[in-house]
């Protein structure tokens, strides 16, 4: 009986190894993350360093600038062409003793960081990103505080490089401070930034902006717009806008500042005139001014051309009453001129012969 517990243990534990194997062939084997340009070393499993040993690249011989020493590769100069999924296998029986997937790239550079309240009084949300590629995946920490306390930070779903963060306490002159810090296998690099919080609060632009002509009225142009959903309270914290049109025929904006309204008539239009309108968006007390709204366009009301149906007296064509048709001469009926020439003809021959005789 424990020869059969110990047969099917032995079983199992064969069918473990293989199953481990296949899915560490399929996972591509273990990751190397190396710099560009520099010096790479891989060394093939735990043999030892008189080991012989054969490499190759994604199933074909190694052709890069390299060096190799006993169970070591070393690839000279490495560039983004040397990634790959690197094999050895032990001569002289050519088993497969390990596999490195080498991904080469660059240590981060210190991120851009910005910071905004499109959602004031709630809170902000702060992004970044890197100048520079690096190649291989790169983290991010973030940390913010406030009054030397850390606040939490919420990563948001949709942008991976974005994070929200709710304000502690409202009209605060203390400053607030964001560190961004990237991170990969290479190394890593941080910034930090200070803001006090009424210098990032800026609106989203005004939406569903609707420019209409104003009847019986050619310079006139009527517009009206909704507040930026994203601004939770307009009623407490109301916003003020910033209206701007100009024909298509012309390079120069004519501007109109507006406080909590959000309609206005363009009085001055050129008639029949194609107009490009957009707003922009602000608290009436702090922050800066939103993006401008998405463009609309709309042409002064125009009087349609009347039609002409009147006429004089001169230019009445008289009517006259259609007489019977003119009967059309018939093909052998001579008309009057050949009757009387005919006659002539039989005078003059009657003529002739009297005077013969």
């Amino acid at each position: 009986m424990a020869n059969i517990v110990t047969s099917f243990c032995c079983v199992v534990l064969a069918a473990v190894v293989v199953v481990y194997a296949q899915r560490r062939s399929q996972q591509g084997g273990r990751i190397q993350y190396e710099k560009i340009s520099s010096d790479v070393t891989m060394q093939c499993g735990s043999l030892d360093n008189d080991a012989s040993v054969t490499w190759k690249v994604n199933g074909t011989d190694v052709k890069a600038r390299r060096r190799e020493e006993g169970p070591r590769l070393i690839l000279m100069e490495v560039n983004m062409s040397s990634n790959g999924l690197y094999s050895c296998f032990q001569n002289p029986d050519g088993q497969r003793r390990d596999q490195i997937n080498l991904r080469v790239g660059f240590p981060p550079k210190e991120p851009q960081v910005t910071c905004r309240s499109n959602t004031y009084p709630r809170g902000f949300y702060c992004s970044w990103h890197l100048q520079h590629p690096t190649f291989i995946p790169t983290d991010f920490e973030v940390d913010v505080q406030h009054n030397q306390r850390p606040l939490e930070v919420t990563r948001d779903t949709v942008h991976k490089n974005r994070c929200h963060v709710k304000f502690p306490e409202l009209f605060s002159s203390s400053p607030y401070y964001v560190n961004v810090t990237a991170v990969n296998s290479l190394g890593r690099a941080s910034t930090t930034i200070s803001f006090e919080e009424s210098s990032i609060v800026k609106p989203d632009p005004p939406e569903k902006v609707v420019a209409k002509p104003v009847a019986n009225n050619a310079r006139r142009l009527e517009v009206t717009w909704n507040s930026p959903s994203t601004w939770p309270d307009v009623e407490t914290f109301p916003l003020k806008y910033f209206l701007r049109y100009r024909p298509l025929i012309r390079d120069q904006w004519q501007h109109v500042e507006l406080s909590d309204s959000t309609s206005h008539t363009i009085t001055d239009a050129y008639a029949g005139k194609e107009y490009i309108i957009q707003l922009a968006a602000k608290d009436m007390e702090i922050g800066t001014w939103s993006d401008w709204s998405v463009a609309v366009h709309a042409t002064p009301w125009m009087e349609e051309p009347k039609p002409i149906t009147s006429t004089t007296e001169s230019d009445v064509i008289p009517e006259t009453t259609p007489g019977p048709p003119s009967a059309a001469p018939r093909v052998g009926e001579p008309t009057a001129a050949c009757s009387t020439l005919l006659w002539s003809t039989h005078l003059l021959l009657a003529c002739v012969l009297l005077s013969i005789m």
